[in-house]
């Protein structure tokens, strides 16, 4: 092992490297290569980002899935398996020479995506340091943060070098090179699951209630910052910005997110999870709706980027606290699923919104839905004031 014993820092510079160039080379791909696959191909933008919601859809297909092979077998192989099925889709789109092709590949990438993102890392650490994961979560979202940081630069020369497939192709070689080696000898191996012969345990969390609130607030949310991530310099542009400045207040939220997790970080996890999900929540329902007054539009984006970028911690700590480690894992692919599933939908909704409805309705839209994470934290937490009166 290369310094991963469990609850080393190992472990989760690791998982870091790994969550780096996995989300740069599938959730920010296209940031950077849909204009050039557009212009050598000749497809529309449509089917182009078309291959993304179809990667998403795959990846919340497998979701449950995944989850119960991460408990059965531990996070070693399934992330391996991972970073194998990534650089195969990636190889996949870089020779594809039509669209069927280049949607198979982002199938493939889909499926590396559900086993080797974060939900399949929170899987692995919870599976690794039990109810004392949260802040090995925390640690690992802070190296998750610079994946568009890292890799957007990285795409840009790789594209002006390489072309978009060579792009492709050289991602595929990173992961078979780089990260799935890490895999295989930075994580862990893990001889036995911690409750394989307790299933019942699983299958009691979809009964409480606590299980449905959290996946009402977790899909909502997914909805609503996959619509901002794909669509907010048409957003903002539509308010009077030119592309430019659009680029430059979207920036800020980068560096918040990253502000914000090391916020959390400092302050030690000496509060429930569940507070953690009310300020993510929170902050970016104020981020959206301030985007509708004369407020000015970075600070808003900095507020919506801070609570985006611990809602990424609340995401794995919350399904921890609430549930426990036995059955962490399961739990975990069966949130994901919903979440994973309307992801894939929202970026052709968000599309039909702006076009039905222009950008300052569809805004407004954003708002009211951010509410619904907000009210599923805040029901959470009176249950907990409930449990801790009784």
């Amino acid at each position: 092992m290369i310094g991963t014993a469990p609850g080393g820092q190992g472990l989760v510079a690791v998982l870091g490297i790994v969550q780096i160039f996995a989300w740069g080379s599938t959730y920010y791909l296209l940031a950077v290569l849909a204009d050039p696959i557009v212009q050598d191909t000749g497809w529309s933008r449509l089917m182009v980002m078309g291959g993304f919601s179809l990667g998403l859809l795959a990846a919340g297909l497998a979701a449950m899935r995944i989850g119960r092979l991460i408990q059965q077998y531990g996070g070693r192989p399934v992330m391996a398996g991972a970073m194998l099925l990534l650089a195969i889709g990636l190889a996949v789109l870089g020779l594809s020479p039509g669209l069927a092709g280049y949607m198979l590949g982002w199938v493939l990438l889909g499926l590396g995506m559900g086993a080797g993102l974060y939900d399949a890392a929170f899987s692995t650490l919870g599976r690794i340091h039990g109810s004392h994961a949260r802040k090995a979560i925390t640690q690992l979202t802070l190296w998750g943060g610079f994946a568009s940081t890292v890799c957007w630069p990285i795409s840009a020369l790789l594209v002006e070098s390489l072309g978009w497939r060579g792009t492709c192709l050289a991602y595929a070689a990173l992961h078979l090179l780089v990260t799935l080696p890490l895999c295989v000898y930075g994580i862990p191996r893990q001889a036995s699951a911690l409750s394989v012969n307790r299933p019942v345990a699983a299958k009691r969390a979809p009964q409480d209630a606590r299980f449905w609130i959290l996946a009402l607030g977790l899909t909502a949310f997914s909805i609503l910052s996959t619509i901002v991530s794909v669509h907010l310099l048409s957003l903002l542009q539509a308010q009077g910005l030119t592309i430019a400045a659009a680029v430059a207040v979207g920036a800020v939220i980068g560096p918040s997110q990253v502000g914000a997790r090391v916020v959390e970080m400092l302050l030690g996890g000496r509060h429930h999870a569940v507070w953690t999900m009310l300020a993510a929540t929170v902050l970016t329902g104020l981020g959206i709706a301030g985007l509708n007054t004369a407020l000015p539009p970075a600070l808003l984006l900095a507020v919506y980027g801070a609570g985006n970028g611990i809602w990424s911690i609340a995401r794995g700590a919350v399904p921890l606290a609430l549930f426990g480690p036995d059955t962490y894992a399961i739990i975990m692919g069966r949130l994901a699923t919903p979440a994973l599933l309307a992801g894939a939908v929202a970026p052709l909704l968000g599309a039909a919104m702006i076009d039905g409805l222009g950008a300052g309705q569809t805004m407004q839209v954003l708002a009211v839905l951010a509410l619904v994470p907000v009210g599923a934290a805040l029901m959470l937490l009176r249950g907990l004031s409930r449990s801790a009166t009784t």
